[in-house]
């Protein structure tokens, strides 16, 4: 029995310093992400954890645990620990919905989305004065007095910069730069491009031949060399595509109202990583610098992609920021990059809804990815976090509601789209204080892992995150090449 006394409080010491450990590199973590709250209450928690284990090797040393008071007591102490460790590292029974996709989420009848009543499309292309206008308003006369009062604004991003004003300029130089190469790459024979006139003299029309699994690897490994962060592949789901063309950028406005027909089966579906730091700075002028430069990475990717499916001799469409056939969102939930998100956004498990999404539709044979269940659905339920520190009250804190025949939340687009007119900014504060946006240190990736596999681990992380970090994280200072004070 005294050895097996010894045994365990070997054990016991080894788990301590594990957990010490780890309190250590949760308190680096923090220091790293630039966290004053977080880092002070983790030097408190790391030093609660080592006053434990020193306290416990005294305890040891004393003999105690070798009384039969310290035996109860130590079987107590494990006891306790298994059934913690029982609970939160057991895997919860899976999300069937979400492992359905968006096909899990619809309930009833859904219509396809008119492109024309987006609020970008309403405020970036209808014209006053123009017939489109006049068109428009006449059937949906809901839309003008808000479309007017938004449109006074300026475009999407309103006055560009006007929550860092008079400081602005150097970095509303930076977010335009980055719109050259969506517009550059919004051409149409870009986006849905040819075979190479060299490819085209040797093979003419004829297809190179390349099976699904073969043509699956290296489209995912090109599209990551190009610099994808994540990359997957679903069947088309016409549900997703719009069902009427409402965004003109090179005045081709007899595309207006034009109805949207794809015969590609395929979508290729990548997320860029937007930066954490430029993130944190949400909602000043650093993370639009960041939002510009993964649609202008979106945009590269996905018309290098297209080429290259079309250099092999099938027709490829991209699908950028300056040409969206359809909701990258739903696209990407059935492509099995992660689940829709409270916020609306979707929520990965490699980087949270720190991403861009952009795509590539084709009728390349390619094998489809499977959706994933990461627990998205409990976390949010549980957090709030996002509607909460919401600046315009849009991200609803309630249950999901059936919205066009699917079960989700629903973002109001028209107050979010109006505070992007006052701020000159395309905020993303709901990104920046989602608990899943932190940068993947050790310790973040332990607890992903957890939180994705234990509905009951995504409840406690989610109150833990408002502990260390604050229910309503102030925005950080950022890079200094990137300063908006």
């Amino acid at each position: 029995m005294k050895q097996m006394v010894n045994i365990l409080v070997v054990i016991g010491v080894l788990g301590l310093s594990t957990q010490a450990f780890i309190g250590l590199s949760f308190f680096i973590s923090c220091i790293w992400e630039k966290e004053k709250r977080a880092t002070a209450v983790a030097l408190l928690q790391f030093i609660g954890m080592v006053v434990v284990l020193a306290v416990f090797i005294a305890i040891a040393l004393a003999g105690t645990f070798h009384t039969p008071i310290g035996k109860a007591v130590l079987i107590i102490g494990y006891a306790g620990v298994i059934a913690a460790a029982v609970l939160l590292l057991k895997r919860s029974r899976p999300n069937p919905r979400a492992l359905e996709g968006t096909k899990g989420l619809i309930i009833g009848k859904v219509g396809r989305h008119d492109e024309r009543k987006i609020v970008f499309a309403r405020n970036r292309s209808l014209r006053p004065g123009s017939e489109q206008f006049e068109i428009f308003y006449k059937v949906h006369p809901e839309y003008r007095e808000y479309d007017e009062k938004r449109r006074a604004m300026g475009g999407p991003l309103g006055h560009i910069g006007t929550v860092d004003n008079p400081n602005a300029d150097i970095n509303n130089a930076m977010i335009f730069a980055s719109l050259n190469i969506p517009v550059y790459l919004g051409d149409p024979l870009k986006i849905c491009p040819e075979r190479h006139p060299a490819l085209k003299e040797k093979l003419g029309s004829k297809k190179i031949q390349i099976t699904p699994m073969e043509a699956s690897k290296r489209i995912k490994g090109y599209a990551k060399r190009l610099g994808a962060s994540l990359v997957g592949i679903a069947e088309l789901n016409p549900l997703w595509v719009y069902s009427k063309r409402g965004e003109i950028f090179r005045e081709n406005w007899e595309d207006w109202g034009r109805q949207i027909n794809i015969d590609h089966k395929y979508v290729i579906m990548f997320a860029e990583e937007m930066d954490f730091d430029l993130v944190g700075t949400a909602p000043h002028t650093p993370t639009s610098i960041e939002s510009m430069y993964n649609y202008a990475k979106g945009a590269f990717i996905s018309s290098q992609l297209a080429s290259f499916i079309a250099n092999l001799g099938y027709s490829a469409s991209a699908n950028h920021l300056r040409h969206y056939d359809g909701l990258m969102v739903p696209m990407a939930v059935d492509a099995g990059l992660g689940e829709l998100s409270r916020m609306g956004y979707l929520l990965t498990k490699e980087l949270g809804p720190r991403v861009r999404l952009s795509a590539v539709t084709t009728d390349l044979t390619l094998i489809p990815d499977k959706p994933v269940d990461i627990g998205a659905k409990y976390f949010c339920e549980v957090c709030k976090k996002c509607a909460v520190c919401c600046p315009s009250n849009s991200i609803p804190d309630g249950d999901p509601e059936e919205i066009n025949g699917s079960m989700r939340w629903k973002l109001n687009d028209e107050t979010c789209f109006e505070y992007w007119g006052k701020v000159g900014t395309d905020c993303n504060r709901c990104m920046m204080v989602c608990p899943w946006s932190h940068a993947r240190t050790f310790p973040h990736r332990l607890i992903v892992f957890l939180i994705t596999r234990n509905k009951l681990a995504g409840k406690i992380f989610a109150y833990m995150d408002d502990l260390f970090y604050g229910r309503q994280p102030k925005p950080k200072k950022g890079p200094d090449w990137a300063s908006y004070k």
